[in-house]
């Protein structure tokens, strides 16, 4: 369990991270792309050897890498704007809660099992991301907000029935730990060219305070995925097991994280639809342990 408690704690830490760049005024983009190259670099070093970034043009995955790289940067820069101007809590509903979108894809594309525990957990989904990620006070101010979560929850989920998709047809299981790496470093290399293009507009302001908080975001977002992949590795916990809890645990400690923090306000309806998060996440890992 221990794995899968370091796996929640980094990927809360990803969110809180988040918040505080907001606060250090830190420019987004370019400690996101550090942080790619963090993640890159640490998993090259446990890969053990070192690919050439024109080697990977000869996978047959090589096209969906940089549609994943292109993925990855920009649902950061969402999640760490969502985070600092809507709130923490909000951001890890919308994040956490998208796995209903590689379900729904499961059941269509590879014909997967419907019951009815995955029916009510979808549908239970889908009222939770509503009511958690409502914030009237700041929609009033802003009404464009309003939409951010919903794009959040709807790019997240895309991007993880994209992963199932690569995994289940064109990754072979010896070249993972290749496909993720490879992903990591596509996305700090499509970081650069978003920052050249800032450069050459001239609304670009370079400050090493960025490239700190990018490796204080690389090391925790590369090991909320190591620890859960430790995790299940662990031949006491089964899958069905480790993603729901590891879900729950992150919307829990988001939250937890949020309001003693940061002091972000919960209205009772946002209470509501954290606790429908966690009744429609059990609900769909039953219906694929069924």
């Amino acid at each position: 369990m221990i794995w899968l408690a370091l796996s929640i704690f980094c990927s809360t830490l990803i969110f809180v991270i988040f918040k505080l760049f907001d606060r250090w005024k830190i420019d987004n983009l370019q400690a996101i792309v550090i942080n790619y190259f963090i993640a890159y670099s640490v998993g090259t070093l446990q890969q053990g050897s070192i690919t050439m970034p024109w080697d990977i043009i000869h996978y047959k995955w090589f096209t969906s890498v940089v549609i994943l790289g292109f993925l990855f940067i920009t649902l950061f820069q969402i999640i760490a704007f969502v985070s600092q101007k809507i709130g923490v809590s909000v951001a890890s509903v919308a994040v956490k809660m998208s796995l209903i979108i590689p379900v729904l894809f499961g059941l269509y594309y590879y014909n997967e099992a419907l019951n009815i525990s995955k029916v009510t957990g979808i549908l239970l989904a889908l009222l939770a991301v509503y009511l958690a990620t409502r914030k009237k006070e700041k929609v009033k101010k802003h009404p464009t907000l309003a939409w951010l979560p919903i794009l959040l929850f709807v790019a997240s989920g895309c991007m993880d029935a994209f992963l199932k998709f690569n995994q289940q047809e064109k990754v072979p299981m010896a070249e993972n730990s290749l496909f993720a790496s490879s992903v990591f470093g596509m996305a700090a290399v499509i970081g650069i060219l978003f920052i050249i293009f800032r450069l050459v507009r001239g609304n670009l302001h370079w400050q090493w305070k960025n490239v700190w908080g990018g490796i204080l975001l690389g090391v925790p977002n590369y090991g909320s995925i190591y620890f859960l992949l430790r995790a299940l590795e662990f031949n006491g916990l089964e899958s069905s097991v480790v993603f729901p809890v590891n879900n729950v645990g992150i919307v829990a400690l988001s939250t937890l994280a949020a309001y003693f923090g940061f002091r972000e306000h919960l209205s009772t309806r946002n209470i509501v639809g954290i606790l429908l998060s966690f009744i429609a996440i059990i609900l769909i890992a039953f219906g694929n342990s069924a």
